[in-house]
């Protein structure tokens, strides 16, 4: 059975230009880096475990990186580079990540943290010369708060003070900066008024070249315990002097510039670790299977299938929400902070899951086939010095709460069918028109709409019936949140401050999460009979309804085999376990 189609399909068919150079270019880079099971291919695993374990980058395989302009992946196409829609940025990404995040994060997707605030707010010049040193091969690298401040952008890590003749002197430090010491641009986060408040902070863009003798030192590197063959080590500014064209945007445009460029940091960060887990578990199907004939022990059959399920689920957020920055750029960034809530804690949970799969094999960094859960385990709590962790999400969705439920949720119109239909031709991301307040909840709207389309199956039995019912039940509980809501206070910040309050974010999140997982369902037309199927749905809605704690009808008979048989089918035939079903170099 296909999705319950929301609209015709539009006209026409098929992929943008866009979406097929994406997938042309995920493909090439797939093919180059070859199988990464081999041990003699100078890209594969063992070669980047060994990397790994000298704490060095993998320098041949950053060299065919440098090779296929893999930078001008972080350059609007405007500008001459290949950025057109966040979503497939995140394909093209995915090839990279699939193998190492630590290459991911030290090669290449820093420099999108840091030139975001530029493509947003700086001028016509400044994102022209920017453009130019990263199409040329350069990295930018961004200094802003410290990870151990959670969500706090106002800590005063840096300080910019009016110069004597114009321009401004920097002043302070920071001790873990990834590529600190081979970036040729900085971004730098810096307080400009000693007022706490909204416009506190500036962004200035610097090059490292034009910095006055002893008035920049290069600290240290840091030896971290995950992402080891990245480069981290710490900056000090004394009086470096920021010339007055160096400023993005105006002053005090700072806290705006984090939150609007976070959103799409976010969003692909959840679009491409999803790949990183992929590869995982592919490893744990074969160690579940090897010396079987090819069958998986019935004992793994529970764990296999829900993390399979909770990668598709991953998936569908981050694309949605990667697809609403273009689409709905005004009204994304509640949603994005969700969904970097919850795709985290879900991928933590997955690689638990996988470990009891693979045991002490999972943790070889000697074995290609294996190894990679040891090494992705160490990884991923240090890629989170790359982007906003669980705190600031929280301090965007909590001050929401209150006017979602007052005014959004069961209130507004549901957001364009496009944003869930693969293949549809969407316009291009403009960090210019990334909002950060206000904007309602597309989401709720959607997940209302899908189980008002499902009624009439409820009580009917089988996937279609089970769907329908936790359709119901994820409605159910955003009426429960939406009374909670209307009774916080006025004021957000005070919010923050209740860690009863923040847990609203847990339940909301989890339930704008199950309203990707329905609206990708109903998009699908048939082209891919799995994803048509309702059964990945059931088993991924059923399980964001048991970490949500609401109750969760029993599986329907089949749901478990649909989806173990197409893990094993992908699993043989080198498919990766995303909704692109993408052909994987073997």
């Amino acid at each position: 059975m296909t999705g319950i189609a929301r609209t015709a399909p539009a006209p026409g068919g098929g992929p943008g230009r866009w979406e097929e150079a994406a997938r042309a270019r995920a493909a090439r880079l797939e093919s180059l880096l070859g199988d990464p099971y081999d041990p003699a291919n100078p890209h594969g695993l063992r070669a980047l475990f060994a990397a790994d374990e000298r704490r060095t980058p993998p320098r041949e395989t950053e060299a065919l990186l440098d090779e296929e302009g893999w930078a001008a992946e972080f350059v609007p196409a405007a500008h001459g580079g290949r950025l057109t829609r966040a979503d497939l940025l995140a394909r093209a990404l995915r090839p990279v990540f699939r193998r190492d995040v630590a290459l991911g994060f030290g090669h290449g997707i820093t420099s999108m943290f840091a030139t975001g605030a530029v493509w947003a707010a700086g001028g016509e010049g400044m994102r022209h010369e920017l453009a130019g040193q990263l199409l040329a091969g350069g990295r930018a690298t961004i200094l802003h708060h410290e990870l151990a401040h959670a969500n706090a952008i106002l800590r005063d890590e840096f300080t910019a003070r009016p110069a004597p003749g114009g321009g401004h002197l920097l002043h302070g430090r920071k001790d873990v900066v990834i590529n600190a010491s081979r970036a040729d641009a900085q971004v730098v986060y810096a307080r400009t008024d000693p007022a706490r408040g909204p416009r506190s902070h500036s962004v200035f863009l610097l090059d490292p070249a034009r910095a006055a003798p002893g008035t920049t030192r290069h600290l240290p590197r840091v030896e971290t315990a995950g992402m080891r063959g990245a480069l981290f080590s710490g900056l000090e500014f004394d009086g470096r002097a920021v010339p007055e064209d160096a400023l993005v945007g105006a002053p005090g445009d700072g806290v705006a510039l984090a939150l609007r460029t976070f959103q799409v940091n976010r969003s692909v960060i959840c679009g491409v670790v999803t790949a990183a887990v992929d590869t995982v578990l592919h490893s744990a199907v074969r160690a579940a299977a090897t010396g079987r004939g090819g069958r998986v022990a019935r004992r793994w059959h529970k764990p296999l299938t829900g993390v399979f399920a909770d990668l598709l689920a991953c998936d569908a957020m981050a694309t949605v929400a990667l697809r609403a920055l273009g689409l709905l750029p005004g009204r994304a960034h509640v949603f994005a902070a969700a969904v970097k809530y919850v795709v985290p804690d879900l991928l933590r949970e997955n690689l638990e899951e996988l470990a009891a799969v693979l045991g002490g094999r999972g943790y070889d960094l000697e074995s290609p086939e294996y190894g990679a859960l040891g090494k992705l385990v160490r990884d991923l709590p240090v890629a989170g010095l790359g982007h906003a962790g669980t705190a600031s999400c929280q301090a965007v969705i909590v001050p929401q709460l209150r006017t979602l439920a007052e005014s959004a949720w069961f209130a507004e119109d549901e957001p364009p069918p496009e944003l869930f239909r693969a293949g549809a031709e969407l316009p291009a991301l403009d960090y210019r028109a990334l909002g950060i307040a206000g904007g309602g909840d597309f989401m709720a709207a959607s997940l209302a709409g899908s189980a008002a389309r499902l009624a009439a199956c409820r009580g009917v039995g089988g996937q279609v019936g089970v769907l329908a019912e936790l359709a119901e039940t994820f409605v159910a509980e955003l009426r429960a949140l939406r009374e909670t809501c209307r009774a916080l206070p006025a004021s957000g910040g005070r919010a923050l401050a209740d860690p009863a309050v923040c847990v609203l974010s847990d339940r909301y999140s989890l339930i704008v999460s199950a309203a990707a997982v329905l609206g990708v369902w109903e998009a699908q037309d048939g082209t891919d009979p799995f994803l048509a199927d309702p059964a990945w749905a059931v088993l991924a809605l059923a399980r964001i309804g048991a970490r949500l704690g609401v109750p969760v009808p029993d599986l329907p008979d089949g749901c478990t085999h649909r989806l173990l048989d197409e893990l094993i089918r992908r699993h043989r035939s080198g498919i990766s376990c995303d909704l692109d079903s993408t052909a994987l170099a073997h």
